[in-house]
């Protein structure tokens, strides 16, 4: 344990790190997706729910707060879910996880499994897969003044050593708190509270980063899996790339390297882009409006030769298959005018997405089963519709489908 706070390192690290970030109290991160959700809201949200009446289950209604003071009550995506059906461990093959087929035009079910897709998927498609890697992101140390155990969330990286995090507990981690993991290996100071709890941490150690954190930090599960993973590789997808995320996208953990193979033989395009999941994916939607939820914003990146793949397979008449709502979103924040993917090497997205929105470049999307009331839940009913989407959720509970992160699957299209 660390006795204080070595003043070099501090002044280097807030030089390096922290004032640039807190010059515009958000980052700096020269792209225009800065402004990608509030120009979404304006062209494809808003005209849908103008006038009043009905669209897509949105309604009209008198909150000033929300866009053009519509209403869509969070209460509308909510379901029953046994507690038993909440999967606590990943099966013993990625592929063997059910799939429900779910056509977006009428409804219709298929029950199958992972290891069915390739048969329905067309020669032509392209499959976005978000190749972001899960950091061991929650760390277990002491503060420095007292010895009091901590526990540190990174959430995302905002430049250089500078990490926006949760804090437990977070009262006794105030501005200029010291803190210290792993025997001193890994020191840390609270440089700044921000107005929803988050803290700014700034680190120094010795070594590499990634090297570090691959010692001291854990795998952060989500609140609802309750046992502890015997296998950390789990909570990855097998293709894994560019470490960022708090989170993992789960639809992609049902593939295998197999799986791919197969679905690439069958003449599947796949295009490999990436959007660092936040802990914003849990975040439960509490406003009765649920237009007045705030979302998080995310880091993603679409290379040249992904963008093209994408490009020429629609140009091709494929159809454009997101694996997860990540895929989805940061697909939706650079579409262009005409539908186009134009690459970026890094943007952010707070894109919310739900019914009412018109779709510029998505088909169709593989997806895990979502919170109930939650923004995922949302975006899947914007692309096949809120009763039909409850519907297959009410089915998939009656064949005891297995739900959230380790559970099974659906695929819209």
């Amino acid at each position: 344990m660390i006795m204080g706070w070595d003043k070099t390192v501090a002044d280097k690290a807030m030089q390096r790190d922290v004032e640039p970030a807190l010059a515009d109290g958000e980052g700096v991160l020269a792209s225009r997706d800065r402004e990608v959700s509030d120009k979404a809201m304006q062209r494809d949200v808003e005209p849908a729910l103008a006038g009043g009446g009905t669209a897509g289950g949105v309604r009209a209604a008198s909150m000033p707060d929300g866009p053009m003071g519509a209403f869509l009550a969070t209460k509308d995506f909510a379901y029953t879910l046994p507690p038993e059906l909440i999967a606590q461990h990943p099966l013993p093959c990625r592929a063997d996880s059910r799939l429900l087929r779910l056509s977006k035009k009428d409804g219709h079910r298929v029950h199958g499994h992972f290891r069915d897709l390739p048969g329905w998927l067309q020669p032509g498609d392209c499959l976005v897969l978000n190749q972001t890697k899960v950091l061991p992101a929650r760390l277990l140390g002491q503060r420095a003044d007292s010895g009091g155990a901590v526990e540190v969330l990174l959430l995302r990286r905002r430049s250089g050593d500078l990490w926006e995090t949760l804090v437990k507990p977070g009262r006794k981690c105030r501005e200029g708190a010291v803190l210290s993991f792993g025997g001193g290996r890994l020191r840390a100071r609270v440089e700044r509270v921000l107005e929803d709890g988050n803290r700014l941490i700034s680190f120094a150690y010795e070594g590499i980063w990634e090297e570090v954190l691959e010692a001291l930090g854990e795998m952060p599960l989500p609140p609802y899996i309750t046992r502890r993973l015997k296998d950390q590789g789990r909570y990855q997808t097998v293709y894994a790339k560019e470490p960022g995320s708090a989170a993992a996208p789960t639809a992609g953990l049902h593939f295998t390297p197999e799986l791919l193979e197969q679905i690439s033989a069958g003449g599947v395009h796949i295009a490999k882009i990436c959007l660092h999941v936040g802990l914003g994916t849990f975040r439960p939607v509490k406003e009765e409006n649920a237009l007045l939820h705030r979302m998080h914003r995310e880091e993603y990146s679409i290379s040249p030769e992904a963008a093209d793949t994408i490009n020429a397979a629609r140009a091709g008449g494929g159809r454009i298959i997101c694996v997860g709502t990540t895929s989805c979103r940061a697909l939706e924040s650079r579409a262009g005018e005409d539908g186009r993917i134009s690459p970026i090497e890094r943007g952010e997205t707070g894109i919310f997405i739900y019914p009412g929105y018109r779709f510029r470049i998505v088909d169709g999307l593989i997806t895990n089963f979502h919170l109930p009331e939650s923004t995922l839940l949302m975006l899947v009913s914007a692309l096949a519709g809120r009763e039909r989407v409850l519907d297959a959720y009410r089915e998939a509970v009656e064949q005891r489908y297995r739900f959230f992160s380790f559970g099974d699957g659906m695929f819209i299209i």
